[in-house]
């Protein structure tokens, strides 16, 4: 095994699908294009696939950096590479922009064929289920009929998930780490406070703000900063903030006094810079709308039983977004359901972030776990 080491110099790639992608929303979107990375070497027999499906914010990007761009590092470089826990010295690791994203995959940013103008809010409803569809698209372009494995966090849970029962003959391993099987009514009100700052901001208009030269970055900023509280522990935020004043004493004032305050607002304007709001109200109503046991009665065990994967499921001691009793919820429905399953559960304090981290046991996990797949 080569030492640990970044999977070096990447570029992106463009897929393009002719034949109508039907969505669930009863839309159909005409044509539809993918912006794609790949690591490592796809083997001789094609059975070494791993698929990386990316949270709210994330990307096709995974790892490594870019030739003209040396500090724009994968957002899971730490966890893919030669000799690192997801080994491209064994695997070919694909990571792709989900539909509606705003990194060149079909969305609200791209061209809409009907009017020559971009979708903007005109762009359809995307599921999980849409997504998965458009990978196995994908995966059927690349000569690729089944994945060693499908791996995400959080969001890219429910994708890898979902996965194993929607194309279940389609893939050998769903690792689901950080995720739930529904969202909660807690959750569901996160993200609507978030996309309300959006809608109502001035220039928002309607969704079509590209159009008028502007973008909502106040109500994208408040809508990053309200996640990011969700996705830090309450342990994480005082010790790395407390209650320190940047003055050393109150000033009275509505401006930025605590260095939490700080935080989020740079956290929030650094976001609002660089993503799309149309993209994050179709990711969060995404997230929304996720239930597989919706159709089964609220019957999780029903709804896995078409899996044919063996599962890894992973969280983490502090994530009170996606808890553990969250994990532990498909890990009984698997077991019921008599499938294959392994779970760990990680301490470590930095909440629902602690997926993107470099946790010595965590990465240890996913180490031995991929070292037992066969390709």
């Amino acid at each position: 095994m080569n030492n640990a080491s970044s999977v070096g110099i990447v570029t992106p790639q463009v897929a393009r699908f002719d034949q109508p992608l039907a969505l669930r929303c009863g839309a159909s979107l005409p044509g539809f294009e993918l912006v794609y990375e790949t690591y490592g070497q796809l083997n001789r027999e094609r059975s070494n696939a791993v698929l990386v499906c990316h949270a709210l914010s994330g990307s096709h990007h995974v790892a490594g950096h870019y030739a003209d761009d040396p500090g724009n590092v994968g957002w899971w470089d730490n966890l893919i590479g030669p000799g690192k826990p997801l080994d491209t010295d064994k695997f070919f690791v694909i990571g792709v922009n989900n539909l509606g994203g705003c990194y060149g995959s079909s969305g609200p940013l791209t061209t809409n064929p009907a009017t020559g103008r971009r979708w903007g809010a005109d762009f359809p409803f995307v599921t999980v289920e849409d997504w998965v569809d458009s990978h196995a698209r994908l995966a059927d372009l690349l000569g690729i009929e089944r994945f060693a494995a499908v791996v995400g966090g959080s969001l890219g849970g429910m994708q890898a998930m979902n996965w194993a029962t929607q194309y279940p003959d389609r893939i050998g391993h769903a690792v689901v780490i950080a995720s739930a099987p529904k969202l909660t009514a807690q959750n569901i009100a996160f993200n609507e406070v978030a996309r309300q700052a959006i809608l109502k901001d001035p220039d928002f208009h309607g969704g079509h703000y590209y159009e008028h030269g502007v973008v909502p970055a106040r109500g994208l900023a408040q809508a990053r900063m309200v996640g990011h509280i969700t996705y830090l522990s309450d342990d994480s935020m005082d010790r790395k903030f407390g209650r320190k004043l940047r003055h050393g004493q109150p000033i009275y004032s509505y401006d930025v006094e605590f260095e939490v305050e700080s935080y989020l607002r740079y956290q929030g304007e650094k976001f609002a810079g660089f993503f799309d709001a149309n993209t994050y109200l179709l990711t969060t109503k995404a997230l929304d709308y996720y239930d597989p046991a919706a159709d089964c009665g609220g019957d999780l065990t029903r709804a896995l039983s078409p899996a044919e994967a063996q599962f890894l499921v992973v969280s983490f001691s502090t994530d009170w977004r996606f808890a553990p009793s969250r994990s532990k919820e498909i890990v009984g429905a698997l077991l019921h359901g008599d499938k294959r399953v392994s779970y760990a559960e990680i301490d470590c304090a930095a909440g629902h972030d602690s997926f993107l981290l470099d946790v010595p046991l965590y990465h240890g996990v996913l180490r031995a776990y991929f070292d037992n797949i066969r390709v």
